[in-house]
């Protein structure tokens, strides 16, 4: 299966994400250093967020990066 690189842009609510692919590799390594060098030369007023997913396919990929995430609970020891 292939790594994708996706760029998310924010949308008009918080359940809404712009989705861009940017790019397709076949190993993490190279998925992954890819990602590091965009992040690195992103523009300071960019609020783009760059991700690297793992999936079958394209269509897959987005509904992963779409899918709605509660944030974790914080225990006490954590704070």
């Amino acid at each position: 299966m292939p790594y994708f690189i996706y760029k998310m842009n924010a949308g008009p609510t918080a359940l809404i994400k712009h989705l861009e692919k940017i790019e397709e590799h076949n190993e993490y390594k190279t998925a992954k250093d890819r990602v590091r060098e965009i992040r690195a030369t992103q523009a300071a007023n960019d609020t783009a967020t760059y991700k690297v997913i793992f999936a079958p396919n394209a269509l897959a990929a987005e509904e992963q990066l779409m899918e709605h995430r509660e944030a974790p609970i914080m225990r006490e020891w954590e704070k």
